[in-house]
């Protein structure tokens, strides 16, 4: 089969590589489509601990099963058109007896500790077998759109504890493709206003265009803080979510904040620098709320699944470009630099 195979910072390589083989508690799947996330961006460019080169990373995956296992019994059958779960969980530990795989102290991933989707066909472990780690895709949603089936779902898990209802004014940092997702779901909820900013304004004013009834600011020209009070009549934003990496997005929100706010860190800081300073006073008076997000489970694929079916999101908004397998290092690249919003790899020829 043809693969992409990692090999280091800045070395990916599309080759003829082995084919894998469906062992008697696995499933063989044809991957179809795999999106390119932030994360396999970064990978690319320095690595990842958890990526051992060689190696096929991509997680945002979507495809068919074409063999199963011989011990593997009812749960799928060929033909059937999946998007598998990222995270796999040890299956034993008091989290993942709670479902809560994605916060296994063992989670190892597709796309990280096993091979992922920038490769022709890929294997869904005994282990992600054993947690059913996947959701069957209805026709109504084509294999292209499910790519987003992966983020989407990662951005539900977040705006699950965010609770995110009919008049909240929302303030996202970020805009990448899951700021505007983050966006389009919290229009879904009801969100009366939706404020974006992101120093990369450029890319944001195009990207927005895409979408409607967004406010944006640009942080290199304008007094965020005084900017954000003003569109909300002094009162702050009900809802704040860093969808980026970034230590000032983290303090900024508290200065937002309207009494009773729901922030969400969303984007992890760098490990080397991911200590800010807060004034707790602030979280004690105003009864703020400040939740994590990282990654997701099955029931918020199934989540995801729903809303492309039921068109909340259109998922043709969001994707910008489609590229072949063996143009996948320039698909990278064209995450880092901006100039497409979200980039599909279409793995199959």
């Amino acid at each position: 089969m043809k693969a992409a195979i990692f090999q280091g910072p800045e070395k990916i390589q599309v080759m003829e590589w082995k084919n894998p083989v469906c062992g008697d508690d696995e499933i063989l799947m044809k991957v179809e489509y795999c999106a390119i996330c932030g994360t396999d961006v970064r990978t690319f460019f320095h690595g990842h601990k958890k990526v051992i080169p060689p190696a096929i990373i991509g997680h945002e995956i979507t495809g068919e099963v074409v063999e199963i296992g011989k011990n593997v019994k009812g749960l799928l059958k060929e033909g059937d058109r999946i998007t598998p779960v990222t995270s796999i969980g040890c299956g034993h530990c008091r989290l993942c007896k709670k479902g809560l795989y994605n916060l296994c102290h063992d989670t190892k991933a597709l796309g990280y500790f096993y091979s992922g989707g920038f490769a022709e066909y890929m294997i869904i472990p005994e282990a992600a077998v054993k947690q059913k780690a996947w959701v069957v895709l209805p026709y109504s949603i084509s294999l292209l759109e499910a790519s987003l089936i992966e983020p989407l779902s990662c951005v539900i898990n977040a705006q699950n504890y965010l609770q995110i209802q009919p008049g909240d004014a929302v303030v996202i940092y970020g805009g990448g493709p899951i700021g505007f997702m983050h966006a389009v779901l919290a229009q879904a909820s009801g969100a009366e206003r939706i404020i974006m900013l992101d120093p990369a304004y450029g890319r944001l004013e195009k990207f927005a265009s895409l979408f409607s009834n967004l406010t944006l600011i640009n942080p290199l020209v304008e007094n965020t803080v005084e900017r954000i009070k003003k569109i909300t009549d002094g009162s702050g934003a009900d809802v704040i979510i860093t969808a980026c990496p970034a230590k000032q997005a983290q303090i900024e929100s508290f200065s937002i904040a309207a009494p009773r706010a729901r922030i969400s860190f969303f984007g992890g800081l760098p490990k080397d620098d991911s200590v800010i300073s807060i004034d707790s006073n602030l979280i004690h008076y105003y009864e703020l709320s400040v939740f994590g997000a990282f990654a997701s489970n099955r029931s918020d694929y199934q989540k995801a699944v729903d809303i492309i079916s039921s068109k909340k999101i259109d998922p043709s908004r969001f994707i910008t470009e489609v590229i072949p397998l063996k143009d996948i290092e320039r698909g990278i690249r064209m995450v880092k630099d901006g100039s497409g919003l979200k980039v599909v790899v279409k793995v199959q020829e």
